[in-house]
């Protein structure tokens, strides 16, 4: 694995990257298809149930030559090697990377120190699945003797996105007798809308935390086992029958009541960005069964083994992350939407807000070394066609640009009339207003008075994506965030960095801890913070002070 300090901006695809966007700054979409009316075909792949239309990319085909040179040039094959072959990519942490081993076949083999993590993998599957069944088939009682109806998954970050992402996304698959609610925020208004209207009695929580200390979800995991002991009485007892532990903190799971039997462990090559196909998918497991979950694990690997495999011109993972290298790195785009066009996708923007920005949002390389170009972009989005009436008007005639990834499905699961001929009529709509635009000219042949026309004038050259897939299957899901786990990690090869540590967040938790006895009224020593930290305390005591 390449980890020296030479900067990949000084590497010979980079810097002929770099002449020629100076060559071809100037050229318009519109020029490039009507130079080459074949080229809507010619720039697309499919892969693994995974059509994707690059062809609205501000690229030539040298472009394309280039970007896989700098691939090469970058070592990305010798990465993907490395991480698939278990070795302790995440330097930072010593640790192996392997979220492809969490949906490995049962006959696979990942060398971990020596040791195959596959059938570990396997085993604590087969225990989610026993658990899954026995709730879903009421087999698992209260402690009252009811069956359980309500399902609520505590966690945070990736115990948390995950999970409700694709709750969301596979809901149309999911047991509809059964309620899911996730509570993340230590803010106490989450705790205590998600449990407003359930009965104790009827309730499981889901902890997810893998060293049972974090400290959001364990303090609302407090103020669930709270809630669930004065709604049952006060009998203590009660909490082995409504709680399960996502952890690998066996002390501190028996400590808190919950039945060591059912705590599900994962692993230190586990991120969390990266884990919702691990025991932190329970709550997955169970809304949609253990059938489904496996056919979702399923996806993910056709996508691993696209990725592994398949060379670089052809690998949709790897196109993807280098068309992203181009437009932040050479078509300075600060910001990048994902738009699905498919409402049960609607968390999915906010999911990959983490596994993109908490990965690549790095600045520094993997020897130390400062990095010397911009690494991750900001994404964000909101499924269509709603979008289309909230920020896209930014989009079109702003003046930033946003390259866009459009996600659209070729059948809809809910279909009633011709909803879904509208939806996807929009969005390739959508690619098409965006790249060819309008001219002041074609204005002006509407009628347009000329005070008008700069108005209505589209000025187009904005880069999109088109990924279509034929419908959301739990297999689909899995392709989908696999494909984006691996533009990801295509990205963070490219810019030399680790994407798999997240000392970012670390500093603000430490400074919290540090704080939260300091709010105290009470409290006497002398703060240290700066002059504003500490008038914002003084004055939040006072709030206190009044209640």
């Amino acid at each position: 694995m390449n980890t020296n300090s030479r900067s990949i901006t000084t590497s010979p695809a980079w810097q002929a990257l770099a002449a020629h966007h100076q060559s071809i700054k100037t050229l318009h979409l519109r020029q490039l298809f009507a130079d080459d009316p074949r080229r809507g075909e010619r720039f697309t792949n499919e892969a693994a149930g995974i059509y994707l239309d690059y062809s609205k990319n501000r690229i030539t085909d040298e472009t394309l030559k280039l970007l896989l040179q700098l691939a090469d040039e970058a070592g990305l094959k010798a990465r993907i090697a490395a991480m698939f072959r278990g070795d302790k990519i995440n330097i930072t942490e010593n640790r192996s990377v392997l979220h492809v081993a969490l949906r490995a076949p049962r006959d696979g083999s990942i060398i971990v120190d020596g040791v195959n993590v596959v059938p570990e993998v396997h085993k604590v599957l087969d225990a989610m699945s026993g658990f899954a069944e026995r709730v879903r088939s009421g087999e698992w009682k209260g402690h009252t003797g009811k069956r359980i109806r309500n399902i609520v998954n505590i966690g945070i970050g990736g115990s948390d996105l995950g999970p409700v992402m694709a709750y969301e996304a596979l809901k149309s698959y999911s047991d509809r007798s059964l309620r899911f609610r996730f509570v993340s925020n230590v803010d106490s208004t989450d705790f205590t809308e998600a449990v407003h209207d359930l009965d104790p009695a009827e309730t499981l929580f889901i902890v997810a935390s893998k060293t049972f200390t974090t400290l959001e979800t364990m303090t609302n995991a407090q103020s669930a086992r709270a809630w669930l002991v004065a709604g049952l009485r006060g009998d203590e007892t009660s909490v082995a029958r409504h709680f399960v532990a996502l952890s690998t903190n066996a002390k501190e799971v028996a400590k808190f009541g919950i039945d060591t039997t059912n705590m599900f462990g994962f692993w230190d090559w586990v991120g969390g960005r990266y884990s919702m196909d691990s025991a932190i998918g329970l709550s997955t497991m169970l809304a949609i069964g253990p059938e489904h979950f496996r056919g979702m694990l399923a996806g993910f690997h056709e996508m691993d083994e696209h990725f592994r495999s398949a060379p670089f011109a052809e690998n949709l993972p790897v196109l993807m992350g280098l068309l992203a290298i181009w437009n932040t790195n050479f078509l300075d785009a600060h910001t990048t939407a994902v738009l699905p066009y498919e409402q049960y996708l609607k968390r999915f923007p906010a999911y990959l807000q983490q596994l993109i920005m908490e990965s690549n949002g790095k600045q520094v390389t993997l020897d130390g070394g400062k990095v010397a170009c911009d690494t991750s972009a900001i994404y964000w989005g909101e499924p269509g066609t709603n979008g289309q009436h909230s920020f896209y008007q930014l989009i079109h005639q702003g003046t930033r640009l946003i390259p866009c990834d459009f996600i659209v499905f070729g059948r809809a699961l809910n279909p009633i009339g011709a909803h879904h001929d509208m939806l996807v009529a929009n969005v390739f709509a959508q690619g098409e207003a965006l790249a060819f635009g309008k001219t002041a000219e074609e204005v002006r042949k509407e009628g347009s008075p000329d005070s008008l026309v700069p108005h209505r004038s589209f000025e187009g050259n904005r880069p999109s994506n088109t990924l279509m897939l034929e419908k959301l299957t739990p297999a689909a899901l899995g392709k989908l965030v696999a494909l984006y786990e691996h533009s990801v990690f295509t990205q963070g090869a490219i810019w030399n960095i680790n994407p798999f540590d997240q000392w970012g967040v670390e500093l603000g938790k430490v400074l919290a801890q540090r704080i939260i006895p300091e709010l105290d009224v009470k409290h006497a020593e002398p703060l240290k913070h700066d002059s504003s930290t500490n008038t914002l305390i003084r004055r939040y005591r006072h709030f206190k002070s009044a209640i």
